[in-house]
């Protein structure tokens, strides 16, 4: 497991991590995806963040953020919302200096049931936000990495990615969400966006539901998706986004039963 384990990043919320997690991450010797929230980022102080960045750098481990999503619109239309959007994800980016994390993983919010007769402005709105927080990352080897939730393809986000144009952004393909949310197969995804892939979240579902479920218990067809990535010659990040410690374990033993990450 441990040879596993050095090739991935594992989903750790950052409240968690701090209060009971951090020795058991560094003795595993886990590559902590560290996410934050609302909760933590209200809670913690400048103080915690260092003293959590420094334990993990001194362990020699490699991070990855997942910046907070919930109620966040990175596109709004209401400015009020997109100041405030803006606020919460900024606090993020301003602990990237002291965790120094390969990407920070965001959720662009995308969603046709609300932008579909304003699509042009969601996006102009949308390349606002980014710029502004893109403009905080130069100088860092970080990039942020645009997540797939409730886009049904990849064309939703593909006008998103190229305007920005920059290496510091990448695309986070989610097999979660697209399993349950997309309307595509993985090849599709990986047509349009392979070229600016730098990070994949791997975790299954049975196609109706977020279940985040250890790979190979849902029906996401993992092998075919990673001989894709194999063929193509890409290698982005890999994060395994489980929940608990069993499922975890389940993960680990999944992926190894099913050789799946070989030659990536």
């Amino acid at each position: 497991m441990r040879e596993i384990l050095k090739k991935v990043q594992v989903h750790v919320p950052y409240g968690r991590l701090r209060e009971e997690l951090l020795d058991w991450v560094i003795g595993e010797r886990i590559n902590p995806e560290i996410g934050f929230n609302h909760i933590d980022l209200d809670r913690f102080r400048d103080a915690d963040y260092r003293a959590t960045a420094d334990r993990l750098s001194d362990a020699g481990l490699s991070v990855t953020f997942h910046a907070p999503f919930m109620d966040l619109r990175p596109g709004a239309i209401d400015p009020s919302i997109r100041r405030l959007t803006l606020e919460r994800l900024r606090r993020v980016f301003d602990l990237v200096p002291w965790f120094r994390p390969l990407s920070v993983v965001c959720h662009p919010s995308f969603d046709s049931r609300y932008y579909a007769s304003v699509s042009r402005q969601w996006l102009d709105n949308s390349l606002e936000t980014w710029r502004t927080l893109l403009s905080t990352l130069r100088g860092t080897g970080t990039i942020i990495a645009l997540e797939n939730v409730y886009e049904t393809g990849p064309d939703q986000l593909r006008p998103l990615i190229d305007a920005l144009d920059s290496p510091q952004v990448r695309f986070c393909f989610d097999t979660g969400h697209a399993n349950t949310f997309g309307r595509v197969p993985p090849a599709d995804w990986m047509d349009a966006l392979g070229g600016v892939l730098g990070e994949i979240h791997l975790h299954d579902n049975h196609g109706s539901a977020d279940e985040h479920l250890p790979v190979g218990e849902g029906s996401f067809p993992f092998g075919e998706f990673l001989g894709i990535l194999r063929a193509r010659g890409l290698k982005p990040i890999l994060t395994l986004e489980s929940h608990s410690k069993e499922n975890l374990r389940r993960m680990l033993e999944n992926i190894r039963t099913m050789n799946l990450l070989e030659g990536l």
